[in-house]
């Protein structure tokens, strides 16, 4: 059975940083993609960062690009992203999911959320 438990949400200021962590069970992450979504308040999920360990290019949303950045450790099993320059519109609750795509379809299994809220 697949699962994800996220941690490392939080509040920052703007042009803070947070590391988001992913554990994973039930899968390996040397075989399948893994990254993160977010949904704001009124808004629809969106792909952030997606990470498949034997591919060597992540995605990224045009939004994020420069400023965070995906990665995994294959021996914890757990996939992380830092975040940094973070400004109040990267405020939602980040969903760790796989497989990870750059849009949302069925068969994702998802993570409980973490919100990250930028502001000051």
């Amino acid at each position: 059975q697949v699962q994800l438990v996220e941690s490392g949400g939080g509040l920052v200021q703007p042009g803070g940083s947070l590391r988001l962590s992913c554990a994973a069970s039930g899968f390996t992450l040397d075989y399948y993609s893994i990254g993160w979504f977010r949904q704001a308040p009124g808004k629809e999920r969106e792909a952030v960062s997606c990470l498949k360990i034997s591919d060597d290019t992540p995605y990224y949303a045009d939004s994020v690009k420069g400023r965070f950045t995906i990665s995994g450790d294959i021996a914890k099993n757990t996939v992380y992203l830092q975040m940094n320059s973070l400004k109040p519109e990267d405020s939602a609750v980040y969903y760790c999911a796989s497989p990870c795509l750059p849009i949302v379809v069925a068969g994702i299994n998802w993570g409980q959320g973490t919100q990250v809220t930028v502001s000051s």
